[in-house]
């Protein structure tokens, strides 16, 4: 009996190429993301989903009759309902591994524009503005010997914390689970708890995965305990931020800049987050390179054919 796969966004050639002749496949592209009402109808008589972050997984889809698996074009889930895919027998996968380096990559972008003014200093020369140099034009602040502060001490923020070394940074982090002491003198890196974090490090990057118990882990009160110099970035999930209260931080310099490239309702971003000129804002793009695109795309596509062959996935949920 031939299998069938919904395919509900992008994915790249590479991963179309591995499908056999034997599967069927509904491929919907880039053009628009499918509204769970169409997702639902092409869905039917389905037995493979390979979907995006952006699609949302819930008890409905996965009661489709025949689903087999749900294959996750991100490491990120929580747009699957993943207790209710386990009710139902569905296996579920995701993408990890191949995007730390990429997103280690952009969160240190983030870091670093947010620093120096990048952003502004671009926004400033298209501008017409700049007609002479000038001595205290666009200051921003020193990253190397610096204290980084990592929240979520898994593969990605490990990744973060070894390029830290390279600018002779100190490494504090905080985890729920502490890493190994061989990992921690690897890295140079302290464990701490949260609020000694927020309190000491002047760059605060974070890499938890959302859950109820990260949801606005950074809120107001964490906002108030960072240095009034200290740098925020996100490229983990949107809603481990309290949006509103970091536009009211940025815009009374509670703290002095941010990098964000995820936001609690993308695509919609807080008025005030767009307001602020010492924020620099990026449309969810911290695994965007090429070649990781392309590895997610691969191991996603893996991910599903290996189900529907009857062996084991290569990275279950």
């Amino acid at each position: 009996m031939s299998k069938s796969i919904l395919i509900a966004g992008g994915l790249s050639p590479e991963a179309l190429a591995l499908v056999p002749n034997e599967v069927d496949v509904d491929f919907n592209g880039h053009e628009h993301p499918l509204s769970h009402r169409d997702l639902l109808a092409r869905l039917r008589g389905k037995q493979g989903l390979i979907c995006q972050i952006i699609d949302a997984i819930d008890d409905e889809v996965l009661a489709t009759p025949g689903l087999q698996v749900v294959s996750n074009v991100a490491v990120g889930y929580n747009n699957i309902d993943v207790a209710a895919a386990r009710r139902r027998g569905v296996v579920v996968t995701n993408t990890p591994d191949v995007l730390t380096e990429t997103t280690a990559d952009f969160a240190w972008a983030l870091l670093m524009a947010a620093a120096r003014k990048v952003v502004e200093a671009d926004r400033y020369v298209r501008a017409g503005q700049w007609k002479v140099w000038q001595w205290d034009l666009l200051w921003g602040l020193d990253v190397h010997g610096k204290t980084i502060g990592v929240l979520g001490f898994g593969r990605i923020g490990r990744a973060v914390a070894r390029r830290a070394r390279g600018f002779a940074m100190r490494v504090l982090y905080h985890d729920t689970v502490r890493a190994p002491a061989e990992v921690e003198r690897e890295l140079d890196a302290t464990y701490v708890d949260k609020p000694t974090l927020l309190r000491e490090s002047d760059f605060v990057t974070l890499h938890v995965l959302l859950s109820p118990e990260t949801r606005h882990l950074i809120d107001e009160a964490s906002l108030r305990i960072m240095k009034k110099t200290a740098v925020l970035v996100n490229a983990a999930r949107g809603p481990i931020v309290d949006e509103a209260a970091l536009a009211r931080a940025l815009e009374e310099r509670w703290i002095a800049a941010a990098g964000l490239d995820v936001f609690e309702e993308e695509p919609q971003i807080h008025p005030a987050l767009l307001a602020v000129t010492n924020a620099v804002l990026a449309p969810h793009i911290a695994s965007a390179s090429f070649d990781t695109r392309v590895a997610m795309s691969t191991l996603a596509m893996k991910n599903c054919l290996a189900v529907l062959e009857g062996k084991p996935p290569l990275t279950p949920v």
